[in-house]
């Protein structure tokens, strides 16, 4: 689950801003928050099967807004910081629902949460905003572990597992890799966060100024 950039989408450098909040795109992402509740119901009452549909669901609208933003050319202002919050958002719950039911160890809602409690907690002091930051390929591959070990939990329940003890090994090593990538992804993210407020200043830009940050953006 990414915090997408401002940026215009490669291959797309024509694109537009609206500051309409009334698009497809944005009503995908909103989808996407409503199946968050639907899939923690299934989860409280172990219907691990469907539960498991609700969240490929859930994690396929991530990819879907993305891309309808760009056929469409439909990014908004309100996209900006609406996609990046249900990304975030949606996968506390979804990893702090999987821990509480008892499929994955307690150490994973640490592994998330307090390296983005921190980053998000150093660039509001650093940015006070969005620091639009561009996301990595280890951020990218943090996500699609994480993505994928959560889904293969939930296939470990079906009882028409021959060996369901094999799938669940296979999916906690997953959710490490992507536990530990994310740690590693958040400490890179901090570290250019602070390097790049650290170039403004010297460039007499101010990190918390909206205008700065964007023309400092224009120039990397």
């Amino acid at each position: 689950m990414k915090g997408r950039s401002a940026q215009p989408p490669e291959g797309n450098s024509d694109s537009t801003i609206t500051n309409s909040w009334l698009t497809i795109p944005n009503a995908v992402t909103l989808a996407r928050f409503l199946l968050v509740p639907v899939f923690v119901w299934f989860m409280f009452h172990d219907e691990y099967w469907i539960a498991l549909i609700t969240l490929i669901v859930l994690f396929s609208t991530d990819w879907i807004d993305g891309f309808l933003a760009r056929i469409l050319n439909q990014r908004s202002t309100v996209g900006q910081w609406l996609d990046p919050l249900a990304d975030r958002l949606s996968l506390w719950v979804v990893v702090i629902t999987v821990v509480l039911s008892g499929l994955a160890p307690l150490w994973l809602i640490f592994a998330l949460v307090v390296p983005d409690l921190l980053l998000a907690g150093v660039m509001a002091v650093i940015y006070a905003g969005n620091p639009k930051m561009r996301v990595t390929l280890l951020g990218k591959a943090r996500t699609a572990a994480l993505m994928v070990g959560v889904p293969f939990l939930l296939f470990a329940e079906a009882p028409f597992l021959e060996d369901p003890q094999v799938w669940h090994t296979l999916a906690i090593v997953i959710l490490a890799v992507g536990a530990l990538g994310h740690i590693l992804a958040s400490m890179d993210y901090l570290f250019h966060g602070i390097q790049n407020a650290r170039k403004m200043r010297k460039a007499n830009l101010d990190p918390r100024n909206k205008t700065d940050r964007d023309t400092f953006l224009e120039s990397v």
